[in-house]
C-alpha cells in the first residue's frame, strides 16, 4: 500500500476538501485525486462521496480512516527507531560486571536523558562485525591483537588502564601480604578460567606469562564468577586475577583477600571502538565523557603488552 496515498487520504479527510488537502500537502489537486484514486482501486472501495461543502468520507472512508492514521503513526515510529539521536545508544562491554560496564554505569549517571543498549559479545572479531554493519554503535576492547590490526574505517581510543589484582583465599601463601611483585608470583597457580585462544585477553595474558615467567592455568569449563570465587576461597593452592574496578559479591566466610600487585602493576588496557562514519550524537558525548573521567595511561611502574598501542 503506498503510504503517500493514505497520508494524501488522512489530509482530505481532516480537511474536507481535495483543494485544502493539496495546499496542505504542498502538491497540485490533481495529484491529490490521482492518489486517492489509486488507493480506492487497491482497496476496491470508494473512499469519498462530493458533497456542498466539499469530500466527505464514505462508510467504507469511515472505517478505514482510524487504520489509515495508525499505518502513519507506525510509519513515524519506525523512521525515529534508525534516525540518528532517536535510537538507543548500543555499546558492548564484554561482561556485566567488568571495568567496561562500570564506565558505562558512571556515563549512564552523567548523562541520563541518554538511551543505551549494553550488550556483551565475545570476542573483537564479532565486535568490529558489529560495527560495521551498525549493530552497536561502540565497543571496549584491548586494541589491537598482534597481527590483527584494525580495519582501516574503525576508530579508537585508549579509555583505561585497568590494574590487576591478585585475589586468594584466607589460606593461600601470600593471603597476609599487603601487595605482591610479579616476581614473587613465579611458581605460585593462577587460575582463569575462560582465557580463549585467539581472543585479545587470551593474547594478553600469553604475553604476562612469557615475560615474568608466571603460571596461568585456563583449565576446566568456565561455570561463572560465583564458581571461580567459591574455588579460590577453598583451595589454598590457587589464586586468580581480578581488575581492581571490578566489584564482585562474595560470602563472608570466603574471607578473600585482594592484593595489589607491583614492579610493575600489570595493567589491562582498554580502548573505545567505533565507526569512523556513525552519526549516533551520543557518541560523541560518551568519548568525551570518557576522555574527561579516565586516568593517564603508560603511568610508571605499570606494564602492558607491547602490542597495546592506541591508533
Amino acid at each position: 500500500m503506498d503510504l503517500e496515498a493514505v497520508r494524501t487520504f488522512v489530509a482530505v479527510a481532516e480537511a474536507g476538501q481535495f483543494q485544502k488537502a493539496a495546499t496542505d500537502l504542498s502538491i497540485t489537486q490533481q495529484a491529490v485525486s490521482k492518489r486517492i484514486a489509486a488507493l480506492e482501486r487497491t482497496l476496491g472501495v470508494r473512499l469519498f462521496t462530493r458533497a456542498p461543502r466539499g469530500a466527505e468520507p464514505t462508510i467504507d472512508g469511515q472505517a478505514f480512516l482510524p487504520h489509515a492514521r495508525e499505518l502513519l503513526r507506525v510509519e513515524g515510529r519506525a523512521i525515529a527507531s534508525v534516525r540518528p539521536g532517536h535510537r538507543p545508544l548500543r555499546v558492548d562491554v564484554i561482561a556485566s560486571r567488568s571495568a567496561q560496564s562500570g564506565l558505562m554505569r558512571g556515563f549512564h549517571r552523567a548523562h541520563p536523558e541518554i538511551d543505551l543498549d549494553v550488550m556483551m559479545l565475545f570476542d573483537i572479531e564479532t565486535a568490529v562485525t558489529a560495527i560495521r554493519s551498525g549493530t552497536i554503535d561502540a565497543s571496549f576492547r584491548a586494541v589491537a591483537a598482534p597481527g590483527r590490526p584494525l580495519p582501516e574505517d574503525i576508530e579508537s581510543i585508549r579509555v583505561l588502564d585497568e590494574p590487576l589484582q591478585l585475589l586468594t583465599g584466607p589460606r593461600h601463601a601470600l593471603a597476609g601480604a599487603r601487595s605482591v611483585t610479579l616476581a614473587q608470583l613465579t611458581g605460585h597457580r593462577i587460575w582463569m578460567p575462560g582465557i580463549a585462544p585467539g581472543t585479545e585477553w587470551g593474547a594478553y595474558y600469553d604475553d604476562l606469562v612469557a615475560e615474568f615467567g608466571l603460571t596461568i592455568e585456563a583449565t576446566g569449563p568456565n561455570f561463572g564468577s560465583d564458581v571461580l570465587l567459591d574455588t579460590i576461597a577453598d583451595t589454598p593452592a590457587l589464586a586468580t586475577f581480578m581488575g581492581e574496578p571490578t566489584r564482585l559479591v562474595w560470602p563472608a566466610g570466603h574471607d578473600l583477600r585482594r592484593i595489589p600487585v607491583i614492579d610493575p602493576t600489570p595493567v589491562y588496557p582498554h580502548s573505545l571502538l567505533w565507526h569512523r562514519d556513525n552519526p549516533h550524537p551520543a557518541l560523541a558525548t560518551l568519548r568525551t565523557h570518557l576522555a574527561a573521567t579516565t586516568a593517564d595511561h603508560d603511568a610508571t611502574g605499570t606494564w602492558r603488552p607491547g602490542w597495546v598501542t592506541p591508533r
